[in-house]
């Protein structure tokens, strides 16, 4: 439906934009098959309730629609004039365009490579300065985007449309059904995240897309929950991952281990041959994070600390005994 919809956002938009004169919304309904199906098969007032909505949609969207009353004889008459919908002459400097350019690639392993890839060649054709070096820089971003639910989720997101699909949360056994409003992606420390609308715990969450099993699955409807104005990704996940956190956690690392912990110690002390120290900010989702490391990391305190990583080892090795 949102392609059919789209498509005639798109034929009234052509049939506005290409006429001299004012067209009366008869003749639209004339030249755009899915109006001529709504007045065939509905009503009148179905045609019309549907032209009102896509007239709108066209004016949200940026395209002036002039109305003129006495055109034909009475009836309205609905023109897009070339001279008010004319985008101004691209302009951009050297720094500009190396800009884009350099964004251009981090799509290299994306399905957004060929859009971003025919952008610039439309901006080059236009007379943009990418300059002689482009393609030969020293420094290259990448931002790999290899999960298999990137695509239906940046696509859900841009739509608005809710999905639903398998999540396995860190150091849990078994996998869980996840209803989620999409809101925006961001890729933080090598991993993509979603931030979004979690209609099951009717509370925002983040998910990290490599913990997403099975397929994305797109549902009907619309969104139940209001979408915030700017929704800040890292900063949700810096926060479930200790970043700014007052508190501090004591955790012993096997030597040799444990680097991702070793980079944000506060403190780290040799203990032994085998084992090292650490102090590291405690925030909320510390625990999922040091249950990863398994046998590697020993946590000393505090206690909900340590219960909640020797709940988390148990559930994933299936047994009522522990340690950590």
């Amino acid at each position: 439906m949102a392609i059919a919809k789209a498509e005639r956002l798109m034929n009234l938009a052509l049939c506005l934009m290409n006429t001299r004169r004012p067209l009366s919304k008869k003749e639209l309904r004339e030249s755009i098959e899915a109006y001529r199906e709504a007045w065939q098969n509905s009503s009148e007032d179905a045609f019309n309730r549907m032209f009102e909505r896509d007239k709108d949609d066209l004016r949200e969207l940026g395209l002036v629609i002039d109305v003129d009353e006495n055109a034909l004889d009475g009836e309205l008459g609905y023109l897009a004039r070339p001279d008010r919908n004319r985008l101004p002459e691209i302009a951009l400097d050297a720094e500009e365009a190396a800009a884009l350019t350099l964004a251009a690639r981090v799509w290299q392993q994306a399905k957004m490579s060929g859009a971003a890839s025919g952008a610039l060649q439309k901006l080059r054709a236009a007379g943009v300065p990418f300059g002689e070096a482009e393609g030969r820089t020293a420094l290259e971003p990448r931002i790999p985007a290899r999960e298999a639910a990137f695509e239906p989720l940046l696509t859900a997101a841009r739509d608005r449309r809710p999905v639903t699909f398998e999540y396995r949360k860190a150091g849990a056994a078994a996998v869980e059904q996840r209803s989620v409003e999409p809101w925006a992606l961001e890729c933080w420390r090598g991993h993509w995240y979603l931030a979004g609308y979690d209609r099951d715990r009717g509370d925002a969450r983040v998910f990290r897309l490599s913990r997403i099993t099975g397929k994305v699955k797109a549902k009907g409807g619309a969104f139940l929950g209001t979408v915030p104005e700017h929704v800040d990704v890292r900063a949700t996940v810096a926060k479930f991952a200790g970043e700014g956190a007052t508190a501090t956690a004591t955790v012993r690392v096997r030597r040799g281990a444990g680097f991702p912990l070793r980079t944000k110690a506060l403190n780290s002390t040799r203990v032994d041959e085998g084992w090292d120290e650490l102090e590291i900010p405690y925030g909320n989702g510390l625990g999922a994070d040091l249950a990863e490391f398994g046998p590697d990391v020993l946590v000393l305190g505090p206690e909900e600390l340590r219960a909640d990583v020797v709940d988390r080892l148990r559930a994933v090795a299936g047994i009522e005994g522990g340690h950590a």
